[in-house]
């Protein structure tokens, strides 16, 4: 008589690893669909403050209840810098540029580039195996996502550059992360990261801005799904592939966010994709299935 057997540990730790990547992309795509509606209602500054603000607060109290442990001495210098890399420069730059009339698709299609400054960096500073074929894989997508870009750059210098800083922000951060920060404990990992970027954005809000709140009903609904699933969500799940995942291999799911917010631009404001663009995405996803081999 057969009977169930349960998987081994080690199957079943695969079988995660295998689901947290799709799910990582769909819900970190939204995010670009939220972006566009909060800031339409508040300034983007105030908007990305808000969002660092409560899920600091709402990381703590998960730690805290969770009894994780806490970053102490140059652990928590190391946490910090990750945080302000990962939340404040790259958010701070990315929801400026969306404020700025730059789409969340073409911000998602500059984020795509995000391997191949992981790919410059992790071999030189993690010493990670960077094989031919992954080299083949980066060069694809990141012509990909040249190609979609160029094709909808209709859009201020200052947008696309702040695009750029908001990449070289997440870029920077996932290898400072990896290099240094990888021991730490997820949960309170990033909370520091919120509650170290929430004064930083907020004083420069302050500084840059007039807050004010034009829609009270867009802002409570995206800064909700903002938090509570792109800034404790996504950021978990980031957080877990890093510890069990090479660099630039997690790197590799952002050439996947471009075809993916498209989509949902599409099934949420209907937006639709030109033969240029979907070239450009296509070439970003064969990208992916050659950068995302393991090493032989």
């Amino acid at each position: 008589m057969a009977t169930d057997v349960a998987p081994s540990p080690t199957v079943a730790s695969r079988r995660l690893e295998l689901a947290v990547r799709p799910l990582f992309v769909v819900l970190w795509s939204s995010a670009f669909i939220a972006a566009v509606i909060g800031t339409a209602a508040v300034p983007p500054l105030l908007l990305t403050f808000s969002r660092f603000a409560i899920a600091g607060v709402l990381l703590t109290g998960i730690a805290w209840v969770s009894r994780a442990s806490w970053p102490r001495g140059r652990q928590l210098l190391h946490v910090a810098v990750t945080g302000l890399l990962m939340q404040a420069v790259q958010f701070g730059a990315f929801y400026l540029a969306i404020a700025r009339g730059l789409p969340g698709g073409v911000v998602a299609l500059v984020q795509g580039l995000n391997p191949v400054v992981i790919a410059l960096l992790a071999g030189g500073v993690l010493g990670e195996r960077i094989t031919r074929a992954q080299w083949l894989g980066f060069a694809l997508g990141g012509a990909g996502v040249a190609l979609a870009v160029v094709d909808q750059l209709h859009v201020s210098a200052a947008g696309i550059v702040l695009c750029f800083v908001g990449l070289l922000g997440l870029s920077f951060g996932t290898v400072y992360q990896k290099r240094y920060a990888t021991g730490t404990d997820v949960r309170s990992g990033t909370a520091v990261h919120f509650l170290v970027s929430a004064p930083v954005v907020g004083l420069a809000s302050l500084l840059l801005e007039t807050p004010h709140v034009g829609d009270w009903t867009a802002f409570g609904l995206s800064l909700a799904w903002i938090v509570l699933v792109n800034s404790v969500g996504t950021f978990l799940l980031l957080n877990f592939m890093l510890r069990r995942q090479a660099a630039s291999r997690v790197g590799t799911l952002f050439f996947l966010t471009p075809a993916v917010t498209a989509l949902l631009a599409w099934l949420i404001t209907g937006q639709t994709l030109d033969a240029v663009t979907i070239l450009g995405l296509a070439l970003g996803g064969a990208g992916v299935l050659l950068a995302a081999r393991k090493p032989g």
